[in-house]
């Protein structure tokens, strides 16, 4: 396994990890992806590790006895149960980025993945075509963990050459895992309700606009910033990337295409205030312009594509 590249997928079990784990995989051959929770997983079709990222001594066993290459860390604790558990999720979310980080420094590792999330923006951030460079105040324990990490990131590539890489990724839509506890959370779980209960009733607003994507968008859009040459990369905290944007009231339309009795109504809670801080739609062209990204999904095309798996 030495002459190639062995690939480490931290957080394999998760929303982003399940699909990136098989892509990967179909990319570098079964054996040269490694995948990695904190609980069992239940695919078989390659190596797995069961470990916690917090330590230490466990994450530089499994590098050194696969003699891995590249890190992709997706362990995190997402933005509505990081305000329920902030202690954790900052112990979480900052401190599995430093060991990484501090692995490649250290040449154990040279290439290192990192998701951010649009939560680093907060309610001073222009909402609409909201820039690369614009002003960050979030107002969320997972949103300020996003932002540091990102500064650290920047930082290990200053001061130590480090090649890491980050997406802001907007909410993201899967069919095949369930949601992860995030405020972006109902644009998946709207579609197990319609297909189970035709009816769903929306944690936010109908009006309540917010930047998606759908799954196979961005796990492309991971492996091509990957795999872009180094001296392409001049974002070195975290690129913005857009699909497109919709309201709760906008999806519900559109699975009425296919689902023509689906009810919605709408009870907004907590994650009403975390998404009124967040932009509507993202303004991402340094990512197309340095690597080349375009999205291929638009909403229309996402609803179908969901039902369709999701029935199946």
């Amino acid at each position: 396994m030495n002459n190639k590249e062995v690939v480490l997928v931290i957080g394999s079990g998760g929303q982003i990890g399940i699909e990136l784990l098989a892509a990967l995989r179909n990319m570098y051959g079964n054996d040269h992806v490694i995948g990695a929770d904190i609980r069992p997983s239940q695919e078989v079709n390659g190596p797995s590790e069961v470990f916690d990222v917090l330590n230490n001594s466990q994450l530089m066993a499994v590098v050194r006895k696969y003699n891995v290459t590249q890190i992709y860390l997706l362990a995190a604790m997402l933005s509505a149960t990081g305000e329920k558990f902030p202690d954790r999720a900052w112990g979480l979310n900052m401190n599995s980025l430093i060991q990484v980080l501090d692995l490649a420094k250290e040449k154990h590792i040279y290439k290192v993945y990192w998701p951010s999330s649009i939560a680093v923006f907060g309610p001073t951030t222009p909402r609409n075509q909201t820039p690369q460079h614009t002003i960050t105040e979030p107002t969320t324990v997972y949103g300020i963990s996003k932002l540091a990490g990102e500064h650290w990131c920047n930082w290990y590539h200053a001061k130590y050459g480090v090649d890491v890489r980050s997406l802001r990724y907007p909410g993201l839509i899967s069919y095949t895992a369930p949601p992860g506890g995030g405020t972006t959370d109902y644009a998946v779980d709207i579609f197990h309700k319609a297909l189970s209960q035709n009816a769903y009733t929306s944690f936010l607003s109908a009006g309540t606009r917010l930047p998606m994507m759908y799954m196979p968008d961005a796990i492309r859009a991971t492996i091509m910033l990957m795999q872009a040459p180094a001296q392409n990369i001049t974002i070195h905290t975290s690129y913005n990337i857009a699909s497109f944007s919709f309201t709760p009231s906008e999806i519900a339309h559109e699975i009425r295409q296919h689902i023509p009795d689906f009810q919605m109504s709408y009870e907004p809670d907590f994650r009403q205030q975390i998404a009124d801080s967040w932009p509507q739609d993202i303004n991402d062209e340094q990512a197309r312009a340095d690597w080349g990204w375009v999205p291929e999904y638009s909403l229309q095309a996402m609803v179908s594509d969901m039902i369709k798996n999701l029935k199946q």
